[in-house]
């Protein structure tokens, strides 16, 4: 099982993604998270069929990182209300690191751009009082990202990579690649947002995927309430030229 599994308890799960592993494949037969878990869980439940496992959140295929799972449906709603839910909005807490080549002039920032999923499976940012829609007649979402560059290194190829601490506050398709790129910082590896400074670099570096990880996650327990929090180190070579306590 190519899935790490942090912690489990009767509630839920929380894994380690690698990168190249889908969350969920609509391939048949195709290996994904969501297969292993379920195989998991009828193995050591010794339950008869199915074995229910709630999807809280994803991350794309080439990304790196934590995601937590629910083991029962009361598990699931208050996790997926911790997400995106009015009341408890914000209680579940995404932490992402990622590469980009360059330095940027501002140490931090909060980006704030107007989004939808487009017909060729990329993520469109349209200005905030633009009309355009994709395919079901749906207007820019409003996402929002913090960053904060956290090292900036010169390489032996005379190239600088800076490591930006992300943080979302809206959860929107390819939110962190898309809007990053769309700031002049495509993530190396990213083959679907990146330009062609992002290209070269990761040619020359052998960078093949998307440097992302959600390195940290933290939510409050469904049924005891408690504060858990989880971190994880980034794997994928393009963290490999910074040093991470």
């Amino acid at each position: 099982m190519r899935t790490e599994i942090i912690y489990e308890d009767k509630e839920l799960l929380v894994i380690r993604k690698p990168a190249g592993l889908a969350t969920q494949s609509a391939g048949v037969g195709q290996a994904d998270v969501v297969s292993e878990l379920k195989n998991y869980l009828a193995r050591t439940n010794g339950a008869k069929g199915q074995p229910y496992l709630g999807i809280i959140h994803r991350l794309d295929q080439p990304v790196e990182g934590l995601l937590v799972f629910a083991k029962n449906k009361n598990a699931a709603a208050v996790l997926t209300k911790q997400l995106g839910g009015q009341e408890n909005s914000g209680l579940l807490n995404k932490q992402y690191y990622a590469v980009f080549c360059g330095k940027p002039s501002e140490k931090e920032g909060v980006l704030v751009d107007y989004m939808y999923k487009g017909p060729d499976g990329k993520a469109v940012i349209v200005n905030k009082k633009s009309v355009a829609e994709n395919s079901e007649g749906q207007r820019g979402a409003k996402a929002v990202l913090q960053y904060r560059i956290l090292q900036t290194v010169t390489i032996s190829t005379g190239e600088e990579l800076s490591l930006a601490d992300i943080h979302i506050e809206t959860g929107r398709f390819h939110q962190i690649r898309a809007q990053m790129a769309n700031a002049g910082m495509a993530l190396l590896g990213d083959v679907k947002y990146g330009d062609e400074v992002s290209e070269n670099c990761s040619a020359r570096l052998g960078i093949r995927t998307v440097a992302l990880c959600a390195y940290r996650i933290a939510f409050s327990h469904p049924a005891s309430g408690k504060l858990l929090c989880f971190e994880t180190k980034p794997e994928t070579k393009a963290f490999s030229f910074f040093t991470l306590s």
